[in-house]
């Protein structure tokens, strides 16, 4: 019989490719999303069908993390097999400027979807995936971060995600609840959100080798983040839930890379090498150099020109505005566990997630640019 899946923050990165891969196996996927006067679906438009067909593989229900009658209602309706609870408010810099919102999502959140569950009688049916976060490790006791790793986290966020775990934990152990807890690592890719560091690295990128941008202005170019392939993990998702016993897992690469670095990779992907100099706020980063035929299979002969006059040029600097209160400084993941259980592995290295960005926002950015010539206005994309 087909399975079906309930998938909170379905809109999201991980949602909608989660959505996709768990379609393609057959499920019929359920999905709650936020009611907002736009439409907010791009990233599964693909995957939508109109609401009078007949056998439709995706169907979305309004809801909120915050409205627990709401997420009873609808769990009660579905009667899933499975839940992948997805939703956050996930932004760790914006978690200090809305702690109680942050605390009522993505903390409490968690326990109106699993006293839901439990409510409805569902408990042996109904498995539960809770989205954790590396960010829990916060000042981190050990390198690299393992299952056993006690947690210290540095912001409303990550103690928000703190109280998910634990109450996901809890239920398993005081129920007898199928509820995972996969602590995922930094996982990026062409659908990350724009305000998300890597995502805002590689449009950034994008405009400023076409002439839309001259700068981007970043906060700590020194954090080191394990960042992997969002494809990748949620593949580790679907592998928790199929398990005998529920358990927790880290899912990560085991290789963490400074901002800067990653800033520098995401520029040589157009054939522009980019040096720093400075301190702290003072750091800046410099065109120093262009590969002209690398720039011009990626970028395209029509911009070179007008680029070559920028080298020299400042194109990334330092806002103190984008520093956190708490800063975390190294995270590193240890996914041997994963590895040995689950028997999954990441498939895409770091240069080859940071090619699959560049390349997808550098033909964004194009049609930006098209736009812009024609008269049309486009978007504005700083903070």
């Amino acid at each position: 019989m087909t399975k079906t899946a309930l998938i909170t923050g379905v809109t999201g990165q991980d949602g909608a490719y989660l959505s996709e891969f768990l379609i393609k196996k057959g499920y019929t996927v359920h999905g709650i999303k936020r009611r907002s006067s736009l439409f907010n679906t791009d990233r599964i438009d693909h995957l939508y069908q109109d609401p009078h067909e007949d056998h439709r593989d995706l169907i979305l229900h309004y809801g909120d993390m915050t409205d627990s009658m709401n997420l009873t209602r609808i769990i009660g309706e579905v009667k899933p097999d499975e839940i992948y609870n997805l939703a956050a408010m996930s932004h760790v810099k914006v978690s200090f400027d809305i702690p109680e919102y942050t605390a009522n999502a993505d903390g409490i959140g968690t326990l109106r979807l699993l006293e839901a569950v439990r409510l409805l009688g569902l408990t042996d049916k109904t498995r539960i995936y809770q989205a954790s976060t590396s960010e829990l490790y916060g000042l981190v006791q050990e390198i690299p971060q393992k299952e056993t790793t006690p947690f210290y986290p540095r912001s409303p966020y990550a103690v928000a995600k703190l109280y998910a775990y634990w109450i996901t934990v809890n239920y398993r152990e005081a129920y007898g609840m199928h509820a995972s807890n996969g602590i995922l690592f930094n996982h990026e890719s062409p659908l990350r959100g724009e305000t998300f560091v890597t995502r805002k690295v590689t449009r950034a990128v994008s405009r400023i080798v076409l002439g839309l941008q001259d700068k981007v202005f970043m906060g700590n170019l020194s954090s080191k983040r394990d960042w992997g392939h969002a494809k990748d993990y949620i593949k580790a998702m679907y592998l928790i839930l199929q398990q005998d016993t529920p358990d927790d897992y880290v899912i990560s690469t085991g290789i963490t890379t400074t901002i800067r670095d990653f800033i520098k990779m995401s520029f040589m992907k157009v054939g522009v090498t980019v040096d720093f100099k400075g301190d702290d706020e003072f750091e800046e980063g410099f065109i120093a150099s262009i590969d002209e035929s690398i720039f011009v299979s990626k970028v395209g002969i029509e911009y070179l020109e007008a680029f070559r006059k920028r080298i020299g040029n400042s194109v990334v600097g330092v806002d103190p505005a984008y520093f956190r209160p708490t800063e975390v400084d190294i995270l590193i993941g240890d996914n041997t566990k994963a590895k040995e259980k689950l028997g999954w592995e990441p498939f895409y290295d770091l240069d080859a997630l940071c090619e699959d960005m560049v390349s997808h926002d550098v033909t964004l950015m194009k049609k930006e640019e098209f736009l812009k010539k024609g008269g049309y206005k486009i978007l504005n994309y700083f903070e």
